[in-house]
């Protein structure tokens, strides 16, 4: 297993191979995929190509690469990252080669390889003395505070990811073209595959985010249709923004904390309780049970380590 180690900025010049990978972004976009995906599939290829094949190989097309190469790539990938890192990038490549082969009528050199496998790794949670410090640590009733606030409170609520809490709209005019319903506590959201669903959330988040709304409506921003709003009258946060005020905020308060630990925490505290697993899953937006075998692992390893202490105890 490769070690976690700083990721140093990719070469992505492909060269010669830069125009198949073109068409690829082509191919993706008609397809309807989001943005993230198509960078994420392309840089994969790019960054293949412009790593190995010219500075490791002969090679001057993509008809000239091999399995070999492709084997030869994701043992540097193990030894230089994490296995869930070399993972993904081998199996973003392997959309490329999909496309490529199938577009091109010739033979897929990763037709018969296999992903490289991923270590199981506890889930990281939150303590609920973390959860209690982190909220406590944005209390107040500044615009500042009170946007903090509602939003650490609804990635508590709901595990949404960056991007969907990111995306919320609001209309205080005409509430058909908001996504946020606080009356019945539900959201409309936006998220893989541009595929929407319906999430609810408890009433503490409600309060916050009414409480965060009426500070909002004084926002020189306040007709903007996106809910989060900057500091000092600043335009509507993007995700990024949002991803380094919930670090920041971590940071100061002593809690080890980025926006997906909140979806692990939903997820595991979910099924740590019972919830069905179909509805984690609708609730989640997962099309596909591989993560909800991760949380339920999670899951069932806390409630063992109860059953342990209700049991041994002298």
């Amino acid at each position: 297993m490769g070690t976690a180690r700083t990721r140093r900025p990719k070469d992505l010049r492909a060269g010669a191979f830069q125009p198949a990978i073109n068409s690829f972004t082509l191919h993706l976009n008609a397809e309807g995929k989001s943005p993230k995906t198509v960078r994420t599939y392309a840089e994969a290829a790019q960054w293949f190509a412009a790593e190995h094949l010219r500075r490791n190989t002969d090679h001057t097309d993509w008809d000239d690469v091999t399995a070999d190469d492709v084997r030869a790539w994701t043992v540097w990938l193990l030894n230089t990252y994490s296995d869930s890192y070399a993972n993904n990038q081998y199996r973003a490549l392997q959309q490329f080669f999909k496309w490529w082969s199938t577009d091109e009528e010739l033979p897929n050199p990763m037709a018969k390889l296999r992903p490289p496998a991923v270590g199981e790794k506890v889930v990281p949670v939150f303590t609920d003395d973390e959860l209690t410090k982190l909220l406590k640590h944005c209390e107040g009733k500044a615009f500042t505070e009170r946007r903090d606030f509602a939003i650490l409170s609804l990635f508590k609520a709901t595990g949404l990811r960056l991007s969907e809490l990111a995306g919320i709209t609001y209309d205080s005019d005409d509430p058909d073209r908001s996504d946020l319903d606080l009356m019945r506590r539900e959201l409309l959201v936006t998220g893989k595959g541009n595929k929407q669903r319906i999430v609810r959330f408890g009433h503490p988040s409600a309060r916050a985010i009414d409480r965060y709304i009426r500070v909002r409506a004084k926002h020189t921003y306040a007709s903007s249709r996106h809910l989060w709003l900057g500091t000092n009258n600043r335009p509507p946060m993007t995700a990024n923004g949002i991803y380094q005020m919930v670090v920041r905020r971590g940071e100061e308060c002593g809690v080890a904390v980025h926006p997906h630990k909140f979806r692990h925490h939903f997820s595991h505290t979910w099924l740590d309780k019972g919830g069905a697993e179909g509805d984690l899953m609708e609730l989640n937006g997962w099309s596909s049970p591989q993560m909800l075998r991760r949380y339920g692992r999670s899951a069932a390893s806390t409630r063992a380590r109860r059953t342990y202490d209700r049991i041994m105890e002298d």
